[in-house]
């Protein structure tokens, strides 16, 4: 059973959103995509600056496995990256909510309302 923390918001293609008080949204992988992806070696992360749609592919994650588009789950722009990430991609796969990805600013009439609730993504990976 994967752990899908309540304060969290979701995708469906197993990201987790953390609002933040600032107003951007913290964005990483989900404990499902995770164990699903296997042992991470590689993280592709998007450019600070970068302007992204929701929905677009903005990032990469290889695992012994397979390498999967991370997408980004709104619109805005990409205002910070997690290097320590980066530099040791296997944190996500120890603490995949506490390795966060990329932090997105939200765009002018930009909202969360697509995102998946935790009951949603919980049923979802079922």
């Amino acid at each position: 059973m994967s752990n899908v923390p309540t304060a969290l918001l979701y995708t469906d293609e197993h990201e987790w959103i953390l609002k933040e008080s600032d107003g951007t949204c913290t964005v990483g992988i989900t404990d499902h995509a995770q164990n699903t992806l296997g042992d991470i070696v590689f993280l592709e992360l998007p450019p600070v600056g970068k302007q992204v749609e929701a929905g677009d592919a903005i990032g990469v994650v290889e695992s012994v496995k397979a390498a999967s588009d991370i997408y980004s789950p709104l619109t805005g722009e990409v205002v910070a990256v997690n290097a320590d990430a980066s530099d040791s991609p296997e944190d996500v796969n120890s603490d995949p909510y506490d390795t966060w990805l990329f932090k997105i600013k939200l765009g002018k009439g930009a909202t969360t309302d697509g995102l998946l609730s935790p009951a949603d993504y919980t049923k979802l990976i079922g």
